[in-house]
């Protein structure tokens, strides 16, 4: 089992910046694959970005690349999510999630139904 606690969420203005994190717990941190997913209101929940368990590669959604950067610190067992420049198209709860021992994990990365364990989810509400 794994335990996820995601933090840093808040209200910032548009052209602002906010940090996310998420502390893991239970397993070694290193042997999963994490990524960040988002959810609005009225929305399904969609992919933000992915990170392998080395950090060595990333994987972001077209709506953030260039504005968002995925980073973990495997001696804290913790993922961060830097988001800048943010709009309000970036409103919604923010999920970080686990994926288990995935040799494919370039392929897999922005699928839902491949991670194994999320984290409860911390809001973001940009303003304007």
């Amino acid at each position: 089992q794994v335990q996820l606690v995601e933090s840093g969420g808040g209200l910032v203005q548009a052209g602002g910046s906010l940090r996310l994190s998420c502390a893991a717990s239970g397993h070694p941190f290193s042997l999963f694959d994490m990524g960040w997913f988002r959810q609005a209101p009225g929305k399904e929940r969609e992919f933000v970005a992915g990170v392998t368990r080395s950090g060595s590669s990333t994987y972001y959604a077209d709506s953030v690349k260039g504005r968002f950067t995925i980073s973990r610190d495997n001696g804290k067992n913790t993922v961060y999510l830097q988001m800048n420049s943010v709009n309000p198209e970036d409103t919604a709860a923010y999920y970080c999630a686990a994926n288990y021992w995935s040799p494919t994990y370039y392929k897999i990365y922005a699928k839902i139904d491949e991670y194994d364990y999320w984290g409860q989810g911390t809001q973001v509400t940009v303003s304007s």
